[in-house]
């Protein structure tokens, strides 16, 4: 073939790759910076952002410690019959048909579009991008290690399918994203368990956990695969964007698909979950969890406290003014339980959680309730740690630990920093919006301190003592001379 006609061929198929890539980027740059444009377009701005609503939205970032939120403060704050229904379960329900005011769900910010938004404050917890892919490629291992326990694959997934039709609560398979990630690792951690009893025993030397491919997926292998660039890397940006795989956006699956392949687009998406921080009512640190617990008890436990006694208060005083009219209705009309029957034993539980609920709050204070935290926390931890060994003791010796981490490769920690770019970003903007709101509180807490000490410190005691005495003794001063200055006016006139 002639060298001319040759090269005309080569620039051609060139040319033929190249539109179709600058096409693709055109289209992406449209969908993603037209979403991000409607999306700030809705932002709620509140005149006082630190002022809790009527729902409280907890946007629970898989592995950041919301769990002990959940339990240890949450369930503390709030009744079972406050709660808007499948907390963490398959949420698929319209939230505003519910009465409820807690919610706390892994689903996305996407939620949002199913509540009453200016009714709404969310909170979250967002935690080092690092730290938090090592312990969601831990947790993933650990929980389908506990399937271990059945001979083969087959007999874990008939047993799973036993148990899901009847099961009252709920199971971690039901909640994203380990209803994706645990069978991924269950069926892995088969494969590799049956390849083992066909090469008969295995001395294992490396005592690395994370690459320790004969019982496990390797780390740098579980990073790499195209599950988790679509549930894991960046998975707080997007989860805070409103765009991971659960998302309730329609244009959410183009828009991921489009940042994922084109790197500059994600800044769209990151400035959107920057915003979305700005308006949320709580922002915790993982790692800074003493100063975040203390935070989030001062910030939102105290006026879900206060709410309720102010709610209490009302239903008191409506339910005085009202006693008359009500016994009479109740003597001259008849009830109508017919409707209440099927679920008399539900809302007798409810009303009795809620009763005990009440009770509680009227003596409750910040304080106590970092203190029920402290000894929640305890046992929680205790607990998930008895069930961690018993499900690495499976795979042992591949067990994780904190030294462990430290020992992995530097080439595998850059390659997860690199793949987790946005989380990066949007996790320093989370320090930044963190050490406001600890400034803010640490202030208010100050002027309340110091108002407080004024009253009931001893000295603090003495001096209102002796302001109150200054001030007796110029009135009483100034009706002496007003005494005074009439019996003169009166030796006047006569």
């Amino acid at each position: 073939m002639d060298p001319t006609l040759k090269l005309l061929v080569f620039l051609i198929l060139v040319l033929a790759n190249i539109c179709p890539i600058k096409s693709d980027f055109r289209h992406c740059e449209k969908v993603v910076k037209n979403w991000a444009f409607s999306s700030l377009q809705e932002r709620v701005k509140e005149d006082n952002e630190h002022t809790l609503r009527d729902l409280l939205f907890f946007l629970h970032v898989p592995r950041t410690g919301g769990r002990t939120y959940f339990h240890c403060f949450l369930k503390r704050l709030y009744s079972n019959a406050q709660e808007c229904p499948r907390s963490y379960d398959k949420l698929r329900f319209d939230p505003s048909k519910q009465e409820c005011r807690l919610l706390a769900t892994h689903d996305d910010y996407s939620m949002m579009s199913k509540l009453p938004r200016e009714k709404t404050s969310v909170v979250t917890i967002l935690r080092n991008p690092v730290d938090r892919i090592f312990s969601t490629y831990e947790f993933s291992i650990e929980v389908a290690a506990r399937f271990l326990v059945h001979p083969n694959l087959t007999s874990a997934t008939k047993m799973v399918g036993r148990l899901r039709p009847g099961a009252t609560g709920v199971s971690t398979l039901d909640i994203w994203p380990w209803k994706y990630l645990v069978p991924w690792m269950r069926e892995d951690l088969f494969a590799r368990r049956d390849a083992r009893k066909l090469m008969g025993s295995i001395d294992i030397k490396r005592n690395d956990p994370y690459n320790m491919e004969e019982m496990v997926m390797p780390l740098q292998e579980y990073i790499n695969d195209p599950r988790a660039h679509e549930l894991i890397h960046n998975g707080e940006t997007f989860q805070v964007a409103g765009l991971t795989n659960n998302s309730y956006f329609v244009e959410s699956h183009e828009v991921r698909r489009c940042v994922q392949k084109h790197k500059i687009l994600g800044e769209h998406v990151l400035e959107v979950a920057k915003k979305r921080l700005d308006d949320m009512l709580y922002v915790g640190l993982t790692e800074d969890h003493r100063e975040s617990a203390t935070m989030f008890a001062n910030v939102v436990g105290a006026q879900v406290i206060s709410q309720a006694l102010t709610e209490n208060s009302s239903m008191e005083g409506a339910g005085n003014s009202k006693s008359e009219q009500g016994s009479s209705r109740s003597e001259s009309e008849p009830d109508n339980d017919d409707h209440q029957d099927s679920n008399a034993d539900h809302n007798a539980d409810e009303t009795g959680s809620t009763e005990d609920l009440k009770e509680k709050k009227e003596t409750m204070s910040v304080g106590k309730l970092m203190e029920a935290y402290e000894g929640c926390i305890s046992s929680l931890r205790k607990t998930q740690s008895r069930r961690r060994k018993a499900s690495l003791k499976r795979i042992s010796p591949a067990n994780f630990s904190k030294e462990d981490r430290s020992r992995v490769s530097e080439v595998v920690t850059e390659q997860i920093r690199s793949l987790n770019h946005l989380d990066l970003e949007l996790y320093k903007y989370a320090q930044e919006i963190f050490a406001k709101q600890h400034k803010h509180v640490v202030e208010k807490l100050s002027s309340t301190d110091d108002l407080e000490s004024m009253f009931n410190n001893p000295g603090g005691i003495t001096m209102w003592k002796f302001l109150w005495l200054a001030m007796c003794i110029v009135f009483l001063a100034l009706v002496f001379l007003f005494v005074n200055a009439r019996r003169r006016m009166s030796k006047v006139k006569i």
